[in-house]
């Protein structure tokens, strides 16, 4: 079995006590080799020294004996829609939801609060693809990893907040949604620099969980990541304010 600490940074949150689900579950999911499926099973605290358990093609995450997150290996067919340019995708940013009515604006991927070089900045705004949804995305350099290329917990980033618009493209008063569970495979690397496009649609829904697929493509329009995400509507105090 593998074992590995890890401290998730306050750079890194969701809402302001808790970190990005999709951050989360790419952290996790470095423990498996191709596609994972992670499954949050509580809020990821922050500032908090956590262990990861990894053996075969599953995972844990662990706060002391609590489960916070588990991941298995897992086969995802699914095809995205065509991406729109990437300045297509800049005029759909400009009509970012959440740029007038946000419930976690501190979110290290879509907060509109959150400065360039400090997070990611994904603002999926209506694409007007069958309720497609996108955003550029140019990667920062603080984002590499060790052979110089975007660390994949940061794909995994990029693929969660977009479907969140996809499921709630206007967010209600007094609701959220919240990330349930992340099933997503990276084809191919981004470099930090490049001038990616993110987006999301609606694959269905069921009472109150809501489905989406979400992909990265990169500078040639090509997709390099694609996820299926599950979200559940909750309150929006539910994990307090970003």
């Amino acid at each position: 079995m593998v074992k590995e600490s890890i401290n998730i940074p306050a750079r890194f949150c969701g809402p302001s006590t808790s970190g990005n689900g999709g951050y989360v579950c790419g952290r996790v999911a470095r423990h498996l080799a191709g596609c994972a499926c992670v499954r949050l099973k509580t809020p990821p605290p922050l500032e908090t020294d956590l262990r990861i358990e990894a053996s075969g093609s599953e995972a844990r995450l662990l706060d002391g004996s609590a489960v916070i997150a588990e991941a298995t290996g897992a086969e995802l067919n699914l095809t995205p829609p065509h991406a729109p340019s990437f300045a297509e995708a800049g005029e759909a940013a400009k009509q970012y939801a959440g740029f007038t009515r946000h419930t976690f604006p501190r979110c290290f991927v879509c907060g509109p609060e959150r400065t360039p070089g400090d997070g990611l900045r994904i603002f999926p705004g209506p694409a007007g693809r069958n309720g497609m949804v996108a955003a550029p995305w140019i990667p920062d350099a603080s984002l590499a990893d060790t052979d110089g290329a975007v660390a994949p917990e940061f794909l995994w980033a990029a693929l969660d907040c977009p479907g969140a618009f996809a499921v709630m493209p206007v967010p209600e008063p007094g609701k959220a949604a919240v990330l349930g569970e992340l099933c997503a495979r990276i084809d191919e690397a981004v470099n930090p620099g490049e001038h990616c496009v993110v987006t999301g649609w609606l694959l269905h829904s069921e009472g109150r969980k809501r489905y989406a697929g979400t992909t990265v493509f990169n500078a040639i329009g090509r997709a390099v990541a694609v996820a299926r995400a599950v979200w559940i509507e909750v309150p929006a105090d539910t994990f307090g304010s970003r």
